[in-house]
């Protein structure tokens, strides 16, 4: 399969040379203020509609104290387990050299190459479609954190209800415009204003406390075990809106990589979780305290004579929010694409320093213009609570079963040891992702329904990018042979370098087979330069990563491999070469060539006819590898070929 301007680098199952962890440059302390900004920013702004939906009239769930304290106890005790002991403890000790994210436990359980091909691509699907969930919660978290602060200014006068809609549009577009400026600046930012955003819910929550500490009894897990048991269904489905508190916790795990393991584990003990549980109390307490009285727990925690400033310490904090899966699906995506799952997109690295800090524009404008329609449809956070949920609890369980697979051939744990885990996890995950089935026709189609598209795109473009591979290897030529010919008739060499990109590396690629026959002549010295994409999140070192070997004739084969978090550059890998000596002196005149597939869809192939239209749709509207792998373009020639498919 041949690097051209439509297709991607190649794929490889074997793990790099050993090399260090990512590594994250800053103290410990300003890199978990960062994630404060970044990664908890989510989870962080929960406690504006979490309680609110689970006694909303829907619900009918009384506000009595005894529920209350239930409530409170689901709450605690699945801050508790899903993040604490699944995610902090467990989940980030299957980091792939420092990154996390489903792909990249995904990318773990690939290294196993003895696995059968049934059970090789049912790991595969799970993965995929865990990631695809993703991107339909990325889509959500915005817009019901933005939309809920903003609605905070219908409890100061109802004057404010027709703009409460539009501030909210304006506020994401302005999110989405600023991304640009990359994960280290916003994070810079957003990292002290989640500071004052986290104390604040904490010195609002202590003086509800104080006035009735009997709130405290939630701490007892029996308080939310006799809720689920004596209300039956209600019970049980009141999970849907419990889950509100923990739907940070796979967004968590997806940013690992851009703070550390260390950085994100401060943060949650030293301020996140305290700050959250008091805020959470102090609700429950005035539910306690009013009752039926109480609108907005959140808001009606204020002193009247804050509520405005409180309004705007919320907004700004929302704005935050959504920070976690904004750069959550950047690295998702680059991950997808290195890893063979996604068409090439453009990769803006935003920062010198952390190579995982990056802005993605179709990914950013996407996000956008779905977040603006999905306000300007649903109205309210209370329309879009019931959308929410489902998946992100969904790609918990497939955590919970990638897992499974890495503790026992990564660790090396026993079959009872990993078994009686993920049951534990799996007993909260898919408690919560059946509680939100309800939700389905209310809303809770739409992340499904954004998940299955991307599901689509990924498995399409892994079969059609599989297809075209096999095509390309059956009518290759063996490089020995061509080389022979060479030998026996010596073509006329033309001054300076050649460059051809290469998917195989022990074949001739085509380009330059349609090159010798059309024009007749070779250059001086020409490189065969392969890239492969491994399952590692990074190779730092330069010379880890670069082999060559020199063939004779003027020919030399370069060999370079890259973790699925990073992005190749082809000039670069040259700049290496010489630095390394791998490579002679190469001419400063070098010409690159790509090969470039036109896609005939008449094959006999076994893709549907429908998936063949999708796949030349994605192969079309992929970005070229001229810009992808960074060559310059007044240097590229690009020669056609068709493949049937």
């Amino acid at each position: 399969m041949e690097p051209s301007s439509k297709n991607g680098a190649q794929h490889s199952l074997v793990p790099a040379a050993p090399s260090s962890e990512s590594h994250h440059h800053g103290s410990p302390l300003k890199l978990a203020l960062g994630a404060l900004g970044v990664v908890y920013g989510d989870i962080g702004t929960s406690p504006l509609y979490t309680l609110s939906a689970c006694f909303s009239d829907e619900s009918g769930l009384a506000r009595s104290e005894a529920n209350v304290l239930g409530v409170l106890s689901l709450v605690f005790w699945s801050l508790t387990f899903v993040v604490v002991v699944k995610y902090l403890t467990f989940i980030m000790r299957a980091d792939n050299r420092g990154e996390g994210g489903i792909l990249a436990l995904l990318a773990l359980t690939a290294r196993n190459t003895k696995r059968s091909p049934r059970a090789a691509s049912i790991l595969t699907v799970l993965g995929l479609f865990g990631a695809a969930l993703l991107y339909g919660d990325g889509v959500i978290t915005p817009a019901i954190s933005v939309l809920s602060a903003v609605e905070g200014l219908r409890i100061v006068t109802n004057a404010f209800d027709p703009f409460v809609v539009p501030i909210t549009v304006v506020i994401l577009v302005g999110l989405f415009v600023v991304q640009k400026h990359g994960t280290e600046r916003v994070g810079a930012v957003f990292g002290p204003a989640m500071v004052v955003w986290f104390f604040m819910l904490a010195a609002l929550g202590i003086p509800a406390i104080a006035r009735v500490p009997t709130v405290l009894r939630a701490l007892d897990p029996r308080c939310g075990i006799d809720l689920v048991v004596h209300h039956g269904t209600a019970g049980f489905l009141v999970l849907g809106s419990v889950v509100l508190c923990i739907t940070g916790g796979e967004a968590l795990y997806a940013d690992m990589g851009h703070f550390g393991k260390q950085p994100i584990r401060m943060a949650w003990y030293t301020v996140v979780f305290p700050c959250l549980l008091l805020n959470y109390f102090g609700q429950g307490a005035l539910l306690i305290e009013r009752g039926a009285d109480v609108k907005s727990p959140f808001f009606e925690l204020v002193p009247a004579s804050l509520l405005l400033p409180a309004i705007f310490i919320a907004t700004i904090a929302t704005i935050i929010a959504s920070q976690a899966l904004i750069s959550g699906a950047y690295s998702l995506t680059q991950q997808a694409v290195q890893l063979g799952f996604s068409p090439r997109v453009t990769i803006v690295h935003t920062s010198g320093k952390a190579e995982g800090q990056i802005y993605i524009p179709e990914v950013n404008d996407l996000l956008m213009v779905a977040c603006v329609i999905l306000v300007a449809t649903f109205k309210a956070s209370t329309a879009l609570e019931a959308a929410y949920g489902i998946a992100v609890t969904g790609t918990m369980a497939i955590t919970s079963l990638l897992f499974f697979v890495v503790a026992r051939e990564r660790f090396g744990w026993s079959l009872f040891s990993a078994i009686g885990l993920v049951a534990l996890f799996l007993t909260f995950d898919l408690a919560f992702f059946f509680a939100n089935l309800t939700k389905f026709s209310h809303g809770g189609w739409f992340p499904i329904a954004v998940a299955i598209v991307v599901f689509t795109v990924m498995a399409t473009w892994k079969q059609g990018r599989m297809l075209l591979g096999r095509y390309l290897s059956e009518n290759v030529l063996e490089l020995p042979l061509f080389l022979g010919e060479l030998e026996r008739k010596p073509p006329h060499r033309v001054k300076g370098a050649a460059v051809f990109l290469t998917s195989n590396p022990n074949g001739v690629p085509p380009v330059l087979l349609h090159h010798f026959k059309h024009n007749k002549v070779l250059h001086e010295q020409v490189v065969l330069l392969s890239i492969a994409t491994l399952h590692v999140p990074e190779i730092r070192n330069p010379r880890e990563r670069i082999e060559s070997e020199e063939l004779g004739h003027g020919f030399y084969r370069v060999q370079a491999s890259f973790g699925f978090a990073q992005t190749p550059n082809v000039p670069e890998i040259l700049d290496q070469c010489r630095a390394f000596k791998l490579l002679p002196t190469l001419s400063r005149d070098i010409s690159y060539f790509l090969g470039r597939e036109t896609l005939v869809l008449t094959g006999k192939s076994a893709m549907a006819p429908w998936r063949k239209k999708l796949f030349a749709f994605l192969s079309r509207n992929a970005q070229s590898a001229t810009a992808f792998f960074g060559i310059p373009p007044n240097r590229v020639v690009e020669l056609g070929t068709q493949v049937e498919l």
